[in-house]
């Protein structure tokens, strides 16, 4: 093992994945009625040398092992990641609206005892197109920042359909803009809540509260307990009820997000904990749970069956409204579990390379990290496979590759070992020629909106939403490098150092 760049880098032992099942039959059968979404009509000092355990000792260590099997692409195959480069090119993102739809559906049917509110946590995937057809089923919005709540409403979404919950509230009068035109707002600290009084005395606010715990896919995803600075630390309560009382608020939401991939025995037990704080807020009538539903990418991920944490919670709202009074009615945040497997990532091989017997093969893509953050930012697995970009191509054979992307950066992973962005993990594949394509999927969620744009000065790659038909509808063109400049200026006239 060879520290690089001051890190240490390891080789996880190659392993096996088995296919994915075929789509769900409500999946295959879903109608996509938006019509108006069919409208839009490397320098030496920065190359880093990875040195694991040696290629054939790899080999004997797996060899008794059965073959392995390769993942095939969850709604794409040759045929239409053909007609998808024609119309965008690669690097491209490619969501899948039946997909997209059928998710949607599940999280509308979440078990509910009063009434229910499923918000799209749009950080998650804000492209236009998303949140119309999302907005066109029904869902309402969960946005991060008075930026996403301008850009939801530039999409069409009402005002009244946008809740925020952010880190960063807005100033004093832009939060009273916002409200004015319908938007709710939830305040997640003391300050906030001060802020948010100032500016819309006598107005009705939600609270999120940290309620003690959380969970998440990584520490990173974690959003909840004494490590979180998200929320209004549960045990302030009193600290918020003064300043409501101060304001003359009314506090008529609770909300409460642990973190994303969230384990759903702790979802539910936080749940309880929520309806124990909405029990002391005397004019609360919703709770919002969040979401952080868990969602395999990978074969060897689980993933949460809506059904099965929604039933408790149901029962525990029918409980509080016995014991209290009060039917309340139920908020959640789905983000990842709407979009992650309905998108993916298309790109090409664009070289391959050899570090001989002791080293590895390595795929080299037209995208990465700044398409593709996750796995250099979480160590996270996307499943991935090759598609031949010729018609007549013959598969090839299997193989095992590390595939790296793009950027002059020795981070620019994507297959790395579970958790660990550092470590290389080789995938097996078909191996591919030069100019094939290549399907990283469960890419709908934190990446198009999350990833390092613009770094070594790529443009920002397009997005594409098949339809019902499987047409292909670019959704967000290529960037050019005039958009890319355009905000920067040249030294004025006359300045000197």
């Amino acid at each position: 093992v060879r520290p690089v760049g001051g890190r240490t880098h390891h080789l996880a032992p190659s392993r096996g994945y088995l296919s994915p099942t075929d789509r769900p039959d409500a999946m295959l059968g879903a109608t996509l009625t938006v019509s108006a979404l069919l409208a839009f009509a490397p320098p030496a000092h920065r190359v880093a040398t990875r040195v694991a355990t040696p290629r054939a000792a790899t080999r004997a260590a797996t060899a008794v092992r059965a073959p392995p099997a390769v993942h095939t692409p969850n709604f794409l195959d040759a045929d239409s990641a053909r007609r998808v480069a024609a119309a965008a090119g690669t690097p491209c993102f490619v969501y899948d609206a039946k997909t997209l739809a059928a998710q949607a559906r599940t999280a509308l049917a979440f078990p509910n005892a009063y009434g229910l509110t499923v918000r799209f946590a749009m950080k998650a995937c804000p492209n236009r197109a998303v949140l119309q057809l999302f907005g066109s089923m029904g869902l309402q919005i969960d946005a991060s920042s008075v930026h996403e709540v301008r850009r939801a409403m530039l999409a069409g979404l009402p005002a009244s359909a946008i809740s925020i919950s952010s880190q960063e509230l807005p100033s004093e009068a832009e939060i009273a803009e916002v409200v004015g035109l319908g938007v709710s707002v939830n305040a997640c600290s003391l300050a906030q809540l001060e802020r948010f009084g100032r500016a819309c005395t006598g107005g009705k606010v939600g609270l999120r509260i940290n309620p003690g715990v959380g969970s998440g896919g990584t520490g990173k995803t974690n959003v909840g307990g004494p490590s979180s600075s998200f929320g209004i630390w549960h045990e302030l309560l009193p600290q918020a009820q003064a300043l409501l009382q101060q304001y003359r608020l009314t506090c008529e939401r609770v909300h409460t997000h642990i973190g994303s991939g969230s384990d759903p025995a702790v979802w539910q037990s936080v749940a309880d904990l929520t309806l124990g704080l909405a029990a002391q807020l005397p004019d609360v009538r919703t709770v919002n749970l969040g979401g952080g539903f868990k969602v395999g990418r990978m074969e060897d991920e689980p993933s949460t069956n809506m059904a099965t944490v929604g039933e408790p919670v149901k029962a525990a709202f029918e409980a509080f409204a016995a014991k209290h009074g009060r039917e309340l009615k139920l908020e959640i945040e789905p983000g990842t579990f709407l979009v992650a497997n309905a998108g993916a990532l298309l790109a090409r091989v664009q070289d391959e390379m050899s570090t001989g017997e002791g080293g590895h093969d390595f795929l080299k893509l037209d995208a990465g990290m700044t398409e593709l953050l996750r796995p250099s930012l979480y160590g996270a697995r996307h499943p991935i496979a090759t598609l031949p970009a010729l018609p007549e191509a013959a598969p090839g054979p299997v193989r095992s590759f590390i595939v790296s992307g793009h950027c002059c950066e020795s981070g620019d992973l994507l297959t790395c070992a579970p958790g660990e962005a550092e470590t290389l993990e080789p995938r097996p594949m078909l191996a591919p020629k030069l100019g094939d394509f290549v399907v990283i999927d469960g890419s709908g969620a934190y990446c198009s909106g999350m990833s390092a744009k613009n770094y070594n000065s790529f443009p920002e790659c397009p997005e594409v939403l098949l339809d019902a038909a499987g047409v292909p509808h670019v959704v967000r063109a290529k960037q050019t490098l005039e958009q890319m400049l355009a905000n920067e200026a040249g030294l004025p006239d006359g300045f000197s150092v």
